[in-house]
């Protein structure tokens, strides 16, 4: 395994996070493995030499930091790795169960670190940005957070350049603690923060973890396949439905087809090796439900690809509508 540091903090970080909405229950979606089936999922990572670990509240409504804090007290030790979770979603019927108020904010980080059965979360991020809250109030309850020792980061995801670079200039201004990470969703199918999220990443060094880094599986199986093949996750996720089903450039998953069958690699090998080529990036976020899944990812950071290569994969793309802020 390879490491880097996310943003300015200095915390060492591994190449790969592996991602942790696949482990929960299965009443939340059909296509979530429950804690049995999850838990070598963790000790795999773990013996691979990865050490960061990304969930949120909201992931099986709470049942995927259980199993993730579980797992993680096991066969890790917690003072190595790093334990990111978000808050945002609706967490109840209640009018206070969601959002970024202070009152939501606190009560959640309290109710995730219970969960996680940790005294500090490592890395705590919106999990988008909320129109409905001034974004000093959600910076100075996320601040108490960190002044309390109950975080020690936080960070965003997803969402407008602006509405980040005013957050930024906002804690700045009162002394507050940073955002340090932008999770947002890019991959060789949707590049569209490269117009201004990243640039603003690179110029104010904040860590990027990209979310749906092989875009719900369309660049780790050939295009042939992708569109005749329904998973049990595609049937039942609107969001990704939203996200590819319209606007998927084949082009771009036969040029990753073409290239892994040339280095004898497979599709998502090569996906993940293109994140990994960007220098603003610092380590994709992975999902893993299939042992195959996590093997791959691992190989991914040893791959370096040719300017040439690279240029194959990025020369079919074209402009699309923003995606993934709500």
């Amino acid at each position: 395994m390879q490491y880097t540091t996310l943003g300015t903090t200095g915390v060492t970080v591994s190449r790969i996070c592996l991602g942790c909405m696949s482990y929960g229950d299965r009443s939340w979606r059909n296509w979530i493995l429950d804690e049995d089936a999850s838990r070598p999922f963790f000790r795999m990572a773990i013996e691979a030499g990865i050490n960061f670990f990304d969930t949120a509240d909201v992931y099986s409504l709470g049942r995927s930091e259980e199993i993730t804090g579980r797992a993680l007290r096991e066969y890790a030790k917690l003072d190595e790795i790093v334990i990111a979770t978000k808050v945002f979603n609706a967490m109840g019927e209640g009018p206070n169960m969601r959002g970024l108020s202070r009152k939501h904010i606190v009560q959640a980080c309290e109710a995730s670190l219970r969960r996680l059965g940790v005294d500090t979360i490592d890395l705590y991020q919106i999990h988008r940005f909320d129109p409905n809250v001034p974004i000093e109030e959600t910076l100075a309850a996320l601040d108490q957070l960190v002044t309390s020792g109950k975080v020690r980061y936080i960070g965003a995801s997803s969402g407008y350049a602006w509405q980040l670079m005013k957050a930024l200039s906002v804690s700045e201004r009162h002394g507050w603690a940073r955002f340090v990470s932008m999770q947002d969703h890019y991959n060789l199918l949707y590049r569209e923060e490269e117009r201004e999220m990243l640039p603003l990443c690179r110029a104010e060094e904040l860590g990027v973890i990209p979310w749906s880094p092989l875009a719900r599986g369309r660049l780790a199986r050939p295009g042939a396949v992708s569109r005749e093949h329904v998973t049990a996750r595609s049937s039942s996720d609107p969001f990704g439905h939203d996200l590819y089903a319209n606007d998927t450039q084949w082009e771009i998953v036969d040029a990753v087809e073409a290239i892994a069958g040339e280095r004898g690699v497979q599709m998502s090998e090569i996906a993940l090796a293109w994140l990994l080529s960007k220098p603003v990036v610092t380590a994709p976020i992975v999902g893993a439900t299939k042992p195959v899944h996590l093997e791959a990812a691992i190989k991914a950071v040893d791959i370096t690809l040719t300017p040439e290569e690279i240029q194959r994969l990025e020369a079919p793309y074209h402009p699309h509508r923003v995606l993934g802020h709500r």
